[in-house]
């Protein structure tokens, strides 16, 4: 599996995700149809935050091996966190089917990408250079 090509999505994910968040919070409730308040949008940065630090930790490791017992950290970083929020989208859409499109799309993402990181955690990585 190539490491650098999802370590690199997920990245760029990641980074799209937490620039949205710290910098329109109030732009994605809206499109969520919630009424934004001080507090919510505060905790939406925050979570912006968090991603693009998650996305900055996956772009500078992504041109290093990964998988099995190479940076196990980053790994099991990654597909705890791509599972479980995965998982409980994957709840959420299937007891609320009419949930929009977007949220369909993110839930979709999110199980492909634990898929992938667990395939690379528990598979040891293959040396992609001659």
């Amino acid at each position: 599996m190539n490491t650098k090509l999802i370590m690199t999505l997920s990245a760029i994910f990641m980074f799209s995700a937490g620039i949205t968040l710290t910098f329109s919070p109030d732009l994605i409730l809206g499109s969520l149809n919630l009424n934004p308040n001080q507090i919510i949008v505060f905790l939406l940065q925050l979570l912006g935050a968090l991603y693009f630090g998650f996305g900055m930790l996956n772009w500078m490791n992504k041109g290093r091996p990964i998988g099995g017992i190479y940076n196990r950290p980053v790994a099991i970083a990654n597909l705890s966190h791509f599972m479980i929020a995965g998982l409980a989208l994957l709840k959420g859409l299937i007891s609320n089917p009419e949930l929009q499109f977007t949220i369909w799309v993110i839930g979709i993402i999110y199980i492909l990408f634990g898929f992938a990181f667990g395939v690379i955690f528990f598979r040891h990585p293959i040396n992609d250079k001659p």
